[in-house]
């Protein structure tokens, strides 16, 4: 098995032990992303749909770093601090996606790394 590690200065820089994607083959797996602002690394202030938007334009740049786009993403993970939020994800996520849509899922979790209130990975067939 041959692993491709993808890094874009476009999308935040990994806060850990792993990389932003790995390519295997013509599969892609995107770490998740946080509402950072890749220039600043600090994130966003705002409401949680900018929180929602900034986590798809990282998201986008790691797929475009790695070949691909969001049209690529054959599956999407979002993690919520507040389930109450899950129809901004899906009001955003209109923006960003055409039918057919990847296959998703949504998890309510009880914090996330700095304290952001979204966090999204996804895998890309390309």
């Amino acid at each position: 098995m041959t692993k491709e590690i993808i890094a874009t200065d476009k999308a935040p820089q990994a806060i850990g032990t792993y990389s932003q994607a790995v390519k295997v083959g013509s599969t892609v797996y995107l770490s998740g992303q946080i509402p950072l602002i890749p220039e600043t690394m600090e994130m966003l202030e705002g409401d949680i749909k900018q929180q929602i938007h900034q986590v798809f334009k990282n998201l986008t740049a790691v797929a475009n770093a790695a070949g691909g786009d969001l049209s690529d993403v054959v599956k999407l993970n979002i993690f919520l601090t507040d389930l109450s939020d899950f129809p901004y994800v899906n009001e955003v996520m209109a923006l960003y996606f055409q039918q057919p849509y990847p296959a998703r899922a949504a998890v309510g979790v009880a914090a996330l790394p700095k304290d952001a209130a979204v966090e999204m990975d996804a895998v890309l067939a390309l």
